[in-house]
């Protein structure tokens, strides 16, 4: 079977880092003294890797004894958590992607200067979580229908957008909240440029392609993203972890495939994917392209 590849795939350099400073952490302490708070990305391999090399997981502080390495995530965590990591004399390493530290910071900024800030994203996922918590009363909304009952009449709005959403869609939320009556509106861009060049990759090769695998984890938010707009481009669309959730009748009669990756997915899982793919035979009986 023919693969391509988009231009634009896997591991950004947030998530690189975030990697990097867990493996140079584990290299200096003894195995199982290094805990993560939840998963340090969203890629069940990479963990399971930093896991076996000694990391391990808690989300409970209160039950660590002092002096333990903490190893906070890269999708970052609120204000109160550095508090009572200091009151529990925690040592704290932290892996926040540095635009997500942006974030945290412009919502700070916007709450001082009197705005009513308003977060474009997904209310339950770990990067959203920890943003709104740098200002009191943060507004999250993520669909159109929500924007009546949640906005303030005639209110200051300070807007920001979870770093891995689409820009299409911040812009159309930005349009619609433009619709309600405000006194002011303030938008600070907090989108992830890596991200959105993944997005603007992943359309391009679904446009040329007969099917679409977006490889990462099932809970990564800009792997489904990525998932999402494939789909829409009109493309069969598959998001799979890895090679092990591949099912023949999902490239069964298609000559080409488009391979990409969120911004949390390795190489290996990228390589190995498109390579076992490409030793595929979409028709039975015919030779495969190659």
């Amino acid at each position: 079977m023919q693969v391509k590849l988009a231009r634009k795939r896997g591991f950004c350099f947030g998530v690189e880092d975030a990697i990097e400073l867990a493996e140079r952490t584990l290299a200096e302490h003894e195995p199982g003294h290094v805990v993560a708070l939840g998963p340090v990305i969203h890629n069940r391999q990479v963990v399971e890797q930093l896991e076996r090399a000694g990391l391990n997981q808690s989300a409970e502080l209160e039950r660590l004894a002092p002096h333990t390495t903490v190893l906070i995530r890269s999708h970052g965590v609120g204000p109160e958590t550095y508090d009572q990591a200091r009151d529990l004399q925690l040592e704290l390493v932290d892996a926040t992607c540095v635009l997500v530290k942006r974030a945290q910071t412009v919502v700070r900024q916007l709450h001082e200067e009197g705005y009513q800030v308003v977060m474009i994203g997904d209310a339950n996922h770990p990067e959203v979580r920890g943003v709104t918590s740098y200002a009191p009363n943060v507004i999250v909304v993520d669909r159109e229908e929500d924007l009546a009952a949640a906005l303030p009449s005639r209110g200051r709005l300070g807007i920001v957008a979870q770093t891995t959403h689409a820009p299409e869609h911040v812009a159309q939320m930005i349009g619609a909240i433009a619709r309600h009556p405000f006194r002011e509106l303030k938008i600070v861009n907090t989108l992830c440029l890596e991200v959105v060049r993944r997005q603007e990759a992943a359309a391009e090769l679904a446009r040329e392609v007969d099917v679409m695998f977006v490889l990462g984890g099932l809970h990564s938010a800009n792997t489904q993203e990525l998932a999402r707009i494939c789909s829409e481009v009109g493309v069969d669309t598959y998001h799979l972890e890895t090679w092990g959730q591949f099912r023949p009748e999902m490239a069964r009669g298609h000559q080409v495939a488009g391979v990409t990756a969120g911004a949390s997915t390795p190489d290996f899982i990228i390589n190995e994917f498109a390579d076992q793919l490409r030793q595929f035979d979409p028709l039975p009986g015919s030779p495969s392209t190659t």
